[in-house]
């Protein structure tokens, strides 16, 4: 697993502390041992091949339009086995901030592992938070719009997020849902403007 080869050394994030990262927040959170089982529901009046053309795009450009979101570094991109999409996006790690509502700047990297179009993408995650993520698509009945289901299981490399989990976690709940919403938000306008383009 990428994680396994040093991805947790991401650069830090310039905050008022250094808090352990945490993936995407997402809208539900349970913990046991420090682990956080995070999932989300996007709703998108679009195709799964449309969003699938922004998300898994093989520049990673999530910080175009998700708010909020920047690239930390450079991306990493080792030899791919082929041309195809889902080679070079396996073949790519993103270094990604999120800045929280709370002041706190989470630093992740993003490691495709599975790459299944235009359906799903297996992430391995490291920095701040390591573990492992899933991101789906589903058609409606009508393929005119998509469901989009995120997942990430991961647990904070940073001892003072391991401090506070007990007495802090509705009030990371609260950021990182609210962090999901922004990016569901900026990912419906990508749509409707027919391309990634930045909302900041």
């Amino acid at each position: 697993m990428i994680r396994s080869q040093g991805h947790t050394d991401v650069p830090t994030p310039r905050t008022h502390f250094e808090l352990s990262r945490v993936p995407f927040p997402l809208q539900n959170i349970h913990m046991t041992s420090h682990t956080f089982d995070l999932n989300s529901t996007w709703h998108l009046p679009a195709t799964p091949e449309e969003v699938w053309a922004i998300i898994a795009d093989v520049d990673m450009s999530w910080p175009n339009w998700w708010p909020r979101c920047s690239f930390a570094a450079p991306l990493v991109r080792t030899e791919a086995r082929s041309n195809s999409q889902e080679d070079i996006l396996k073949a790519t790690t993103a270094y990604l901030n999120f800045k929280t509502s709370l002041g706190y700047t989470l630093t992740i990297s993003v490691h495709p592992t599975t790459v299944v179009t235009p359906k799903e993408i297996a992430f391995d995650a490291g920095g701040h938070l390591e573990g492992t993520g899933r991101v789906t698509l589903s058609p409606d009945a009508k393929n005119e719009a998509t469901r989009m289901d995120i997942e990430w299981r991961v647990r904070p490399t940073q001892r003072w997020m391991h401090l506070l989990t007990p007495i802090a976690a509705p009030a990371f709940t609260a950021a990182h849902a609210l962090m999901m919403r922004q990016g569901e938000k900026g990912l419906v306008r990508a749509l409707a403007n027919g391309t990634p383009e930045s909302i900041k």
